[in-house]
């Protein structure tokens, strides 16, 4: 019998037929959903960058108190996302992602009666809230679901979310601003948000009613299906016991854990620091103010995304590829987003548009790429904890990035904001470099994989 290195794990696990059509149904019948809770999900909390000019006009929403309700969402999401994740755990992904959906849709849809900076700014704090443990609660439920080696190329389709949102969240944000008023006796804005938060409450209905919790209790696969589905699944959840950290505690001050922590905050910095102030943007590069043509602009970038983070995520189905095409995308973020804010100052639209689609679609493929090197060595417990703290801390770049962008643009002030721009690709960097680093250690679930750390060429050490 063929075993795979350094495991002794049958390679019959994840060459079964039955394995594979059990994916493969497992894939049709989830990620459509996911996918459309996380679309809902990035599209409330980045319709906000389409409302600016309307609450500051309408309700004298500050740019300061805009930069900090942008940017405080994330410290609500911060301190509650640990805690949502092992209510999770206790209460099952198919009822806690419908609570989560419904409860931060009523919040979202709260918005359109916005009136003052502290209203705007609680609820921002309380979208935060109510929308913890989403992200990683999918995350976590992918990884029951679903062997390593195929993992990328399923947080690749969930994270199509993300460009789907604002392919789509676009034009659909900016249409419902532009025309809204025109059907409603309400601002175009507050028909925004009223309309994109109820449909997350809906969202939140239908997962309930279409998610199921675990391989074993899904009635869509056969008895054979279910046992190669658990049979490949407990032999790495085995093999992340004896490799990772065990329990609540040793996850949380796991120096893995931490390392890509810093690396999705990094990358977190550059995804939000481009997407809060993507209308805003592209509005200055075609000269046009905010609506239904830059929301159709503003949609390119995604659109391209799409394509990209797909194919990645396809073909990252080993150890050197995902360290390899991650580096490269942190590189390609980075560069882009300087190359964006060059054209910006010196007014060549094309390039600046052509820059941020760059940087949009390169930051999609890093996404996924980084998910797939901790959840190798979480599980249990440990995955609730540890996968709750790299997306809770490093979505706190997410508050960094607006507070960061906009300091820097009142310290260097320029008409086009080309500082503050700029300091959004530099972490993107140090990623890249983080990322390479992974050369240095990997886990034993990685053996899993095509190729080997001997045969890649990597160091290998234990934590």
């Amino acid at each position: 019998m063929a075993t795979t290195p350094q495991t002794g794990a049958p390679r019959e696990l994840l060459d079964s037929p039955h394995l594979a059509s059990g994916i493969k149904k497992a894939t049709t019948r989830l990620m459509p959903m996911l996918v459309i809770l996380y679309f809902v999900a990035f599209l409330d909390r980045t319709n906000v960058g389409f409302a600016e000019d309307g609450l500051q006009i309408d309700r004298g929403i500050s740019a300061g108190a805009f930069a900090l309700g942008a940017g405080i969402f994330f410290i609500g999401y911060a301190l509650f996302e640990i805690p949502s994740n092992l209510l999770l755990t206790r209460y099952g992904a198919r009822f806690w992602l419908a609570r989560i959906a419904i409860s931060w849709g009523l919040v979202a849809s709260a918005f359109a009666f916005t009136t003052n900076d502290t209203m705007f700014v609680i609820l921002r704090f309380l979208l935060g809230v109510t929308e913890a443990g989403l992200f990683p609660g999918v995350i976590m439920f992918l990884a029951e679901w679903f062997p390593n080696k195929r993992r990328v190329q399923l947080f690749a389709i969930f994270y199509l979310a993300q460009p789907f949102s604002q392919m789509l969240g676009a034009p659909l944000s900016g249409g419902l601003i532009s025309f809204g008023e025109q059907f409603t006796p309400w601002l175009g804005w507050q028909v925004m948000f009223f309309v994109e938060g109820m449909l997350a409450v809906v969202a939140g209905i239908a997962a309930f009613y279409l998610l199921t919790d675990s391989p074993q209790k899904a009635r869509f696969l056969t008895a054979e299906e279910k046992s190669a589905m658990h049979a490949v699944m407990e032999h790495e959840n085995a093999v992340k016991d004896a490799d990772g950290p065990r329990g609540i505690w040793p996850a949380m001050v796991s120096g893995k854990v931490w390392y890509f922590t810093a690396i999705y905050f990094c990358l977190q910095v550059a995804v939000y620091g481009t997407t809060f102030y993507l209308p805003q943007q592209v509005s200055g590069l075609i000269g046009r103010d905010v609506g239904w043509e830059v929301g159709l602009v503003t949609a390119v970038p995604w659109a391209v995304g799409l394509f990209a983070c797909y194919y990645v995520g396809k073909h990252a189905d080993t150890l050197r590829r995902r360290r390899d095409w991650g580096t490269v995308a942190f590189v390609l973020t980075g560069a882009a987003i300087l190359l964006s804010a060059w054209a910006g100052a010196h007014g060549y639209s094309l390039l600046g548009i052509v820059a941020i689609t760059v940087a949009v679609s390169a930051f999609l493929c890093a996404g996924p790429i980084s998910w797939s090197f901790p959840t190798a060595f979480l599980a249990g417990a440990a995955a609730a904890t540890g996968i709750g703290l790299i997306n809770s801390i490093g979505n706190l770049g997410g508050f960094v990035a607006p507070v960061m962008r906009t300091a820097i643009n009142d310290v260097v002030p320029t008409e086009s904001g080309t500082w503050g721009v700029v300091s959004l690709g530099v972490l993107a960097f140090v990623a890249a470099a983080m990322m390479w680093a992974t050369r240095f250690f990997t886990a034993r679930a990685d053996a899993l994989l095509a190729d080997t750390p001997a045969a890649d060429g990597a160091a290998e050490t234990r934590p």
